[in-house]
């Protein structure tokens, strides 16, 4: 398959999901095949392209991806003898059809994020990373594997106006109104939970900052140039899987 399939939008779409996908893999939040990306197709609010399952995420190409409707029904020809993920579908059609600034949606099962998620207290504002969550993290109760449609009420419900959430003895859940954006709320909740498991396997009294600065803290990541920083992180993450650029855009 070629990008001549695909209007110039979509390919370019395809093209900075795939670089995501390699970019979860780069960082270590990947499950074998079990977690998943999404991004909705820009001017095309009916349909969203996730992975082909059972492709590995550092192997992931602009064509391995999955275009699907609202149903769940794959809309690319070529895959269609090819299952997506069904608990994936779920999850990112729920965000997707509920939230339009949520355009890319990465849901990981990290041994961190799932430690996190299991743990009562949920994530404690104890590093510079979890404070940037603070008052905007949300919660969603474990209701075992997401295979279920009715599901998807509850999970936007929890959500509410938030663009990070943890899901209770299941994982984490992030997203944004593009590719940079959502990689950035992953991998910043991924990096809080990582510090919150070692600072809590010290077994010693947690400092915990005022109710005032964790406030001020969570505001400043939302400061005027919020939007560059992003920007100059996602073109950094990218240069660290430039040697695959020709393979991840195929």
């Amino acid at each position: 398959m070629t990008h001549t399939s695909y209007s110039a939008e979509e390919w370019t779409a395809r093209c900075e999901l795939a670089a995501l996908y390699r970019l979860i893999a780069f960082y270590r939040m990947t499950d074998l095949v079990d977690t998943h990306v999404s991004l909705r197709i820009p001017g095309d609010d009916q349909h969203f392209l996730i992975n082909r399952y059972g492709v590995a995420f550092d192997r992931m190409r602009a064509s391995d991806l999955v275009r699907v409707d609202k149903s769940g029904v794959v809309q690319d020809m070529t895959f269609t003898d090819l299952a997506i993920n069904a608990a994936g579908f779920v999850i990112h059609s729920a965000v997707h059809q509920a939230r339009d600034d949520m355009a890319c949606v990465i849901h990981t099962h990290t041994s961190a994020g799932v430690a996190v998620s299991a743990q009562k207290q949920g994530l404690l504002p104890i590093s510079q990373h979890a404070l940037k969550y603070y008052g905007k993290l949300s919660y969603h109760t474990y209701e075992g594997i997401a295979l279920s449609p009715e599901e998807r009420e509850r999970l936007v419900a929890d959500l509410g106006p938030n663009r990070a959430m943890i899901l209770r003895n299941h994982g984490l859940l992030a997203g944004g109104p593009g590719v940079k954006h959502a990689f950035h709320e992953i991998y910043m909740l991924e990096r809080a939970c990582q510090i919150q498991v070692q600072a809590l396997s010290g077994g010693c009294e947690l400092s915990i900052p005022s109710d005032e600065i964790c406030r001020r803290t969570a505001q400043q990541f939302v400061r005027d140039d919020s939007e560059h920083i992003i920007s100059i992180a996602w073109d950094a993450a990218l240069s660290l899987i430039d040697d695959q650029k020709a393979s991840y855009t195929s």
